[in-house]
């Protein structure tokens, strides 16, 4: 059997194309007998309209495409969570764009969801999240905007005055400084993430300003950067660990570093946090999920993605919209911090 189409519909029905369409959309009232004769047919066949079709009829697609770099980081699936269930709710349906943290892939998902026409985009990670963005990548985001609403999530690009969701990741890194300092510890290390990441950037300076108003240093051999992977935070970790001097607590970048550490120490025979205290940062799934519990520091990472689509939704409907939303972070108290040793 051929493909039935809404032109087949209309022509056995012996209606016109935009009839079957009011019936099918909803969009104008249609005489009973007449709507009565077109879902005959349309059962008749078991019709079912054309997404793309419908897209182009009415210049809707009822999608929106979010693109991030790491889709096995944690932090990512939970802000798309919150995304999706939003989406949901207000009838849409998502892309999901994992770039793999490859700038080239950002690119060619950009001019692929413009030609599938999408509605929104949510943008996580990846270039939004360098500290010296070059022009051309910043240029293919603002010019997508044009024509498209896009949200940055918790980045940034430099004088594009794009819409942002964003956790004030530097409060929550001096909130992770400060329990320590208030556990009596003196001698604290960061480790992890990319030195030219403005996420990592912010929370070294956070940490070092916080540490610096109680006469604190953050000595240059206790800072230590790397990726963002459980992998990294074992690798600097045992770096720390190699040291002259062990520091008491550790600030690391984000939990998946924390859990690393906590692996590295733990196989050094060290005992947490009555020999070391780690602090991790997002507020994962995993903070739970590891022995010691984790003391982290918790992003609102379902309240990101669902603010995102809430703001797509008011930039598609042409409603009042914020250009800058800030949230801010909290500090979750677990297992994996405790009072410093006296020495």
């Amino acid at each position: 059997m051929k493909n039935i189409t809404i032109y087949d519909i209309a022509k056995e029905a012996e209606v016109s194309v935009s009839t079957v369409s009011r019936v099918l959309n909803s969009t104008a009232p249609v005489k009973a007998s007449t709507k009565e004769t077109i879902m005959r047919v349309i059962e008749k066949y078991r019709f079912q309209p054309n997404a793309l079709a419908r897209s182009l009829i009415k210049k809707e697609s009822g999608t929106i495409a979010m693109i991030l770099p790491d889709i096995t980081n944690p932090f990512f699936p939970e802000v798309f969570w919150g995304s999706e269930n939003v989406a949901r709710e207000k009838g849409y349906t998502f892309f999901l764009c994992n770039s793999a943290g490859e700038y080239s892939r950002e690119s060619e998902y950009l001019s692929i969801l413009q030609e599938k026409r999408v509605e929104g985009i949510i943008f996580v990670g990846g270039r939004i999240n360098l500290a010296d963005c070059p022009p051309q990548l910043i240029q293919e985001v603002t010019e997508a905007a044009e024509s498209i609403p896009i949200v940055l999530v918790n980045g940034n690009l430099s004088k594009s005055n794009l819409h942002r969701i964003y956790t004030d990741e530097a409060a929550g890194a001096a909130m992770a400084a400060q329990h320590l300092v208030d556990l009596g510890h003196r001698d604290i290390a960061f480790i992890g993430g990319l030195d030219h990441i403005t996420t990592t950037i912010q929370k070294v300076k956070a940490v070092k300003k916080k540490l610096k108003e109680h006469g604190l240093p953050l000595r240059s051999e206790w800072l230590h950067f790397g990726e963002f992977s459980i992998t990294a935070g074992r690798e600097l970790m045992n770096k720390l660990l190699d040291g002259e001097e062990r520091p008491s607590a550790v600030i690391c970048v984000n939990d998946f570093t924390a859990i690393g550490a906590i692996k590295a120490a733990t196989e050094r025979g060290l005992r947490i946090p009555d020999d070391i205290s780690i602090v991790g940062f997002d507020d994962s799934p995993l903070a739970t999920a590891v022995i010691p519990e984790l003391t982290t520091v918790t992003q609102n990472t379902f309240e990101l993605g669902k603010l995102a689509v809430e703001r797509i939704y008011q930039m598609i409907n042409g409603l009042p919209a914020k250009r800058t939303t800030v949230l801010q972070p909290e500090l979750v108290v677990r297992q994996s911090t405790g009072t410093a040793r006296r020495k």
